[in-house]
């Protein structure tokens, strides 16, 4: 069995679902709690300033000034 993802406009969805379930395809509605759960993670994510940046840019260039010891 394979699973497929499509976007239907939603004055079309009526007939395709139609068609689709004529064809005995199940279709699984979107769960709503799982929406809510994935957004919320979104607005988790933290922005980076132009400092922060800085101090990561900083940090990456001191790296490569190190050089390996000789033997």
């Amino acid at each position: 069995m394979e699973t497929l993802t499509i976007n239907i406009p939603d004055k079309k969805s009526a007939l395709v679902k139609q068609i689709l379930k004529g064809l005995g395809v199940t279709i699984q509605g979107q769960n709503k709690n799982e929406e809510a759960a994935y957004k919320k993670k979104l607005l988790e994510v933290t922005v980076w300033s132009s400092d922060d940046l800085r101090h990561t840019e900083a940090a990456r260039m001191s790296f490569e000034t190190l050089k390996p010891q000789q033997w």
